[in-house]
């Protein structure tokens, strides 16, 4: 092992918390090293939210231009270039990405270095460096923000087919014929809709019983038939249990309904789970305490079991957002700078699946309400009777919320419909500010906007518990 460099603080990643931790750090004038593997800016920047969401606009374009007879407009046939569609992601993703990488490099008491980091004991990390050769590192102050990577399931003959993940589905360059995806969750749904808008046939193949498995049985239900209508083959309680590769064709077979069917097509996206990269750190070895799913632990302070050492980001497990992420930088920022003691406790988690019609989600469903035994009222509408959407000629979905019959507070909601997400942080102002649900019944909207059905929506009660 190398003579160990000395430094005040090491942050191993340089994702949504790291990057902005480091500047911090280094600008509170504590001597830091930031060590990151590959590419600065974490999943979000280089294959997560950037490019995905970059690849998804262009796959709405596509569906679209497809539409035009239905505004009365014509446009001829429509083709999807996928090697400019790549082209146009890594222009966004290399844009992103190298200003954050400059500003790092011309922060002040910062050395950003590229390599593996592997813990050697609980404040010491060897580096083995991408150029070649190795540093060892030592500091008092450890924070890691190593994130997952796409999870391999434990399927009989999985390793002897050719498959993609999150990452390499996004380097294609021509459209699959027949697209799988063993998965429903949200990656499976936002590729499976975007590949299916380039021009690819498209199987979704899930375990469970519904799409996305942490929603409400009934937005899940739309969010099926929507995808249906798309053109995409959803198959539910489909337990794979064997991949083989016959000729050019990937075959799964997965067992329903008590037998056997065999699903045939020509590209497998595996879209089942994330793996935690505390594997990769050494990190049980140092002494961090890991789950049994192998996310480290933290307590409500984004503390390890270790004194000085950090856990923040999708590798402490628990929601993995990259808004989740900036969010416990901003936590760990104030209490080692600035001494306080703020916690993750009760924190609001806002996510928008990426979808067209968006879902954008915020607070409880209403299992998770109902699982807490809280008494409540539904109140929910179908964005057909939204003007503005229908205006568009876009009102597929539904808005539905969550509010305590008591208080009147709203507890959560789902927006699945045209711009979903930004709807659905209207509501999470209102929670924010303690605003009972009558003050957006009776707020007086824009018209025609689709803020304005927030009128419209708390008339719409369903059922009461």
């Amino acid at each position: 092992m190398t003579t160990p460099m000395k430094y005040d603080a090491l942050i191993l990643g340089s994702g949504q918390a790291g990057g902005p931790l480091a500047s911090a750090l280094a600008a509170a004038g504590k001597k830091t090293a930031l060590i990151e593997s590959k590419h600065v800016g974490g999943t979000c920047i280089n294959e997560g939210c950037t490019p995905t969401k970059t690849m998804v606009a262009s796959a709405r374009i596509a569906y679209l231009a497809r539409r035009a007879s239905d505004y009365g407009v014509g446009v001829g046939a429509v083709s999807v270039d996928l090697k400019q569609v790549r082209a146009r992601k890594q222009k966004v993703v290399d844009s992103f990405r190298d200003g954050s990488q400059k500003r790092l490099e011309s922060t002040k008491n910062l050395d950003l270095i590229f390599g593996q980091a592997r813990f050697v004991d609980a404040k010491t990390v060897q580096v083995a460096l991408n150029d070649g050769g190795e540093r060892t590192l030592q500091a008092e102050l450890i924070f890691i923000n190593t994130g997952c990577r796409s999870a391999i399931p434990k399927i009989e003959g999985i390793s002897d087919v050719p498959f993609l993940d999150n990452v390499s589905i996004m380097e294609l360059v021509e459209v699959p014929e027949h697209l799988l995806i063993l998965g429903g969750g949200y990656i499976g749904v936002e590729f499976g809709q975007m590949f299916r808008r380039f021009g690819s046939r498209v199987t979704i193949v899930q375990s469970g019983k519904q799409l996305l498995p942490r929603e409400d049985s009934d937005i899940a239900e739309e969010v099926r038939i929507i995808l249906e209508e798309d053109g995409i083959e959803i198959l539910l309680d489909a337990n794979v249990e064997r991949a083989e590769r016959v000729e050019s064709e990937i075959v799964l077979h997965a067992r329903m309904a008590g037998s056997v069917k065999k699903i045939s097509g020509s590209h497998l996206l595996l879209a089942a789970g994330r793996t935690p990269n505390s594997d990769v750190l050494h990190a049980a070895g140092a002494g961090l305490k890991l789950d049994d799913h192998g996310y480290i632990r933290t307590n409500e302070y984004l503390e390890t079991n270790i004194p000085g050492v950090y856990a923040l980001g999708d590798i402490k497990g628990g929601p993995a957002f990259t808004h989740i992420s900036y969010d416990d930088f901003r936590i760990v920022q104030t209490n080692v700078l600035h001494g306080e003691r703020k916690s993750i406790r009760n924190r609001m988690v806002p996510y928008t699946v990426f979808m067209d019609p968006e879902l954008g989600r915020i607070g409880m469903s209403e299992e998770e309400a109902r699982a807490q035994g809280r008494k409540i009222r539904v109140a929910k509408m179908p964005m057909t009777s939204v003007a503005r959407a229908v205006e568009k000629d876009e009102a597929r979905g539904s808005m539905k919320v969550i509010v305590d019959t008591k208080s009147g507070q709203i507890l959560g909601a789902a927006i699945l419909g045209i711009e979903g997400g930004e709807v659905a942080s209207m509501l999470q102002i209102a929670m924010m500010g303690g605003l009972p649900y009558t003050a957006l019944r009776d707020a007086t909207f824009s018209h025609p906007t689709l803020s304005e059905a927030l009128n419209n929506l708390f008339f719409k009660w369903e059922y009461a518990s």
